[in-house]
């Protein structure tokens, strides 16, 4: 059998030490494809002159398959998202967010088992944005009801397919009349198709507090881009923060890049003291997605069995360096 081809997308500050550590234990589990590897971001545009070079998307496209580490995003200025403009480019328009507690990590919640589902492509995410006038600025909030349907009918296919029981519908319609009511009745139609899901809406807000108080009684959750956004780092932070968590962005076709959504952390770039965990997460929704069941299977028994074992990095409690986790990953895969 041949070897797949996957891209690549190290990242920065962070991202490359992160990224060797979970190709490693890809590897370990017997998942070595062919990497094409490519640079995003600031890095591209010193080498290339823009953030996303068009041999980058074509690597995507073609390979449907993806792993990203972390990329900066300047605030406030400079260049745009590079994790907007691969969505917008390849059509990625679900992102995807488990979001489950992993032994001995500490959280103020147990027993957390939350899906986000969020559209991905327009409401004021998109960053549709102009100057008015000096002192005004304008920014845009799309909803559709192609986008809306199309996201909903993705939320409800995963909840059937992963026998989950409810969906949550979040929005603003209570304010945004329009935009956040066509996204809630838009929803409400595809639920009506899916009558053994059962289905929900919650205000945005009051969704919020629910899930600081109440985490058991949410299951899928199914947002706009903006509130999206928000809502799942939220969970995140109910189950140890966005270091545990992994994401995937999916499209037609059954394109996927899987990635992790922290920060690149350049304080401690190349220390050998990140987490790989949240990638190492995504690697394994990548696995899934590639319908490697196996070899996902066995790198989430090692990774909760090290993570037991208290051999965690110090944003975890422990003095694990990036290299040692990835190390006792892999040895707990090879004894199997």
């Amino acid at each position: 059998m041949s070897r797949p081809t996957v891209t690549l997308i190290p990242g920065d500050g962070i991202g490359p030490e992160v990224t060797r550590a979970v190709v490693r234990v890809l590897k370990a589990a017997g998942f070595d494809p062919e990497w094409e590897t490519f640079s995003a971001g600031a890095e591209a545009v010193a080498e290339h002159g823009t953030t996303l070079p068009p041999s980058l998307l074509d690597s995507v496209a073609r390979n449907k398959v993806a792993l990203k580490g972390p990329i900066t995003t300047p605030v406030g200025k400079g260049f745009t998202s590079v994790n907007v403009g691969l969505r917008k480019a390849l059509d990625l328009y679900a992102n995807l967010r488990p979001v489950w507690n992993l032994p001995s990590v500490p959280s103020r919640f147990s027993g957390v088992d939350l899906v986000i589902v969020r559209e991905n492509t327009e409401d004021l995410y998109a960053g549709l944005e102009h100057v008015v006038v000096p002192g005004v600025v304008e920014s845009l909030k799309i909803i559709t009801e192609k986008a809306t349907t199309r996201i909903a009918a993705f939320a409800f296919e995963y909840a059937r397919r992963h026998q989950r029981k409810k969906v949550t519908i979040v929005h603003k319609a209570n304010i945004m009349k329009l935009g956040d009511g066509l996204f809630l009745d838009t929803a409400r139609k595809v639920a009506a198709r899916y009558p053994e899901v059962a289905c929900e809406d919650r205000i945005v807000d009051a969704a919020c507090m629910h899930l600081v108080m109440h985490p058991e009684r949410m299951d899928v959750l199914l947002l706009p881009n903006l509130y999206g956004d928000i809502v799942s780092d939220l969970c995140a932070g109910l189950v140890g923060g966005l270091g545990v968590v992994p994401s995937a962005n999916l499209g037609e076709g059954g394109v996927g890049v899987f990635e992790a959504v922290h920060g690149t952390a350049p304080d401690i770039a190349g220390r050998d003291i990140a987490n790989p965990t949240a990638l190492l997460l995504s690697a394994v929704l990548m696995l899934q997605h590639l319908q490697e069941d196996e070899k996902a299977a066995r790198i989430m028994t090692a990774l909760r069995e090290v993570l037991e074992s208290g051999h965690v990095t110090p944003d975890l409690g422990g003095t694990a360096t990036t290299t040692s986790f990835a190390d006792a990953i892999c040895r707990r895969i090879e004894q199997g």
